[in-house]
């Protein structure tokens, strides 16, 4: 499977899903930046449940569409600190934090502009801890309809988010809320460990 979908914010499971069972991916890098979307946000599962992480992006004042690789990070307040203490307070009872802290700390104490490539670079260190050896490729054209991948690029979406149930799997606070679907890779990073991959291989395909 040749999949066609967008470098997020530590994506998704379901995300991360689709990645595992492909072939080689290839990323959506022609297309124009949009609010509401993972591009720049990702849920976590904190002490009080679900929980919203967004990178700051500079805005265009020209009021004309800003193409995702060319979005840029606002870097005026230190959302990156912020980020990593709340993961710290989510996960570090986790089983695996300690295991991985280390690569993923050094996402939030490197300086970041673009918000394209810092989802670039999430991804490779992602796929590097969960040990997925897969090809990726950048669009170079944007193409509203295409029959040369599997199209998965609508997963981008946050506010109306594709519902993809997933087996639930034990997570630090879910004797307080319960189990939380479709949470940031991180979760299932942090609590499952060396047995992520396996984990998104078994799950049922969704397309």
């Amino acid at each position: 499977m040749n999949l066609l979908i967008h470098p997020t914010y530590f994506p998704t499971v379901a995300h991360f899903v689709a990645i595992a069972k492909a072939s080689s991916v290839t990323f959506e890098a022609a297309d124009n930046f949009q609010k509401q979307t993972y591009r720049n946000r990702m849920y976590i599962y904190g002490a009080n449940g679900k929980l919203l992480l967004n990178v700051p992006v500079k805005h265009n004042k020209s009021n004309l569409k800003t193409a995702y690789k060319n979005t840029y990070i606002e870097n005026v307040e230190n959302w990156q600190k912020q980020h990593w203490r709340s993961i710290v307070s989510a996960y570090k009872s986790s089983p695996f934090f300690e295991y991985y802290q280390d690569d993923i700390k050094s996402l939030f104490f490197t300086p970041q502009e673009s918000l394209y490539q810092l989802n670039c670079s999430i991804f490779k260190i992602i796929c590097n801890c969960i040990e997925l050896d897969i090809t990726i490729n950048h669009t170079s054209i944007f193409e509203k309809e295409t029959t040369n991948y599997t199209d998965l690029r609508r997963l981008v979406n946050a506010k109306k988010e594709v519902h993809v149930p997933t087996i639930p799997y034990t997570q630090v606070f879910s004797d307080k809320h319960g189990y939380i679907n479709n949470l940031s890779i991180v979760d299932l990073l942090f609590n499952e460990g060396p047995n992520t991959l396996n984990y998104l291989e078994s799950q049922a395909k969704f397309w």
